[in-house]
């Protein structure tokens, strides 16, 4: 399924394991980003662009307005805070439970030598599945003429698989660390989304490429798309603790839906981020 030369993810240990691990290690103290290119062989990439392009029209399409930090847009705070900012959200995802048990990405998504591996690479000594029936794996479609507005995860780290690239636009657009988990920098995030901060990294994948990324604290978009394709991107999403489920008003936010597990309640994040 991956490049088991250039990453040899069941080696655990051995030079060439460390080697990448070490490589990313350093990207993402840098940057806040890694991207292993071609992580599937290329051989595969028609058989993951097929896949997700199976399922992209199963998404849930909700145009709505939304801010940075998708919550509630709130009148009673300062005018000059950031969530006063209205944005467009006009991607769509296609939840788990839509995607077939044999497709590639949910057989990356449970492979225990990947998950070794991404938990080497974000320094934890363990990593867990999402316990979200229908977040833990979900496919990300941005229609031509649409995009991802400024947003930051709900997760300390994020990753990603490019599966079917656009014709254009579609590119990926980052603040690294522009928060952190004691401070919101509020000013820093206000001035990004104006136009006025410091410039984003960008970011302009390919299919087959894995991203490894800390969402959580760098405001990341991904700009209009334009020509006819659109672009795909199977998210992965796991967590220290197990048993992390998302809250119904996010999950039906996204998805158009609930099930039993989240109307029980979500659990708990370690952090009082803004979401």
């Amino acid at each position: 399924m991956w490049d088991t030369e250039r990453y040899p993810l069941h080696e655990p240990g051995s030079a060439s394991w460390r080697d990448v691990i070490s490589t990313v290690h350093a990207e993402l103290a840098a940057h806040g980003c890694s991207v292993l290119p071609d992580f599937v062989r290329p051989e595969l990439h028609e058989t993951l662009r097929a896949e997700g392009a199976s399922v992209a029209p199963l998404a849930h399409y909700d145009v709505e307005t939304v801010n940075v930090y998708n919550i509630a847009l709130d009148e009673s705070l300062p005018a000059d805070h950031p969530a006063r900012i209205p944005m467009r959200r006009e991607n769509a995802f296609t939840a788990r439970d839509l995607i077939p048990p044999d497709a590639l990405i949910q057989r990356l998504y449970t492979d225990a030598d990947f998950q070794r591996f991404l938990a080497a690479c974000f320094g934890k000594p363990r990593i867990h599945e999402l316990a979200d029936p229908l977040a833990g794996l979900c496919l990300n479609v941005v229609a031509p003429g649409r995009g991802h507005p400024w947003h930051f995860d709900t997760n300390e780290f994020a990753v990603s698989l490019l599966t079917q690239a656009p014709e254009g636009g579609g590119v990926f657009e980052y603040c690294p660390e522009i928060r952190t988990a004691r401070a919101e920098n509020f000013g820093d995030v206000r001035a990004v989304i104006e136009g006025r901060g410091r410039p984003p990294r960008r970011l302009t994948l390919r299919p087959g490429d894995l991203q490894l990324f800390r969402g959580r604290f760098a405001m990341h978009r991904v700009t209009t798309v334009t020509g006819t394709r659109p672009r795909h991107t199977a998210i992965f999403s796991y967590t220290e603790r197990p048993g992390v489920i998302g809250s119904a008003a996010r999950t039906r936010q996204l998805f158009g839906r609930t099930l039993a597990a989240h109307e029980a309640g979500a659990t708990v994040r370690g952090d009082q981020l803004l979401d």
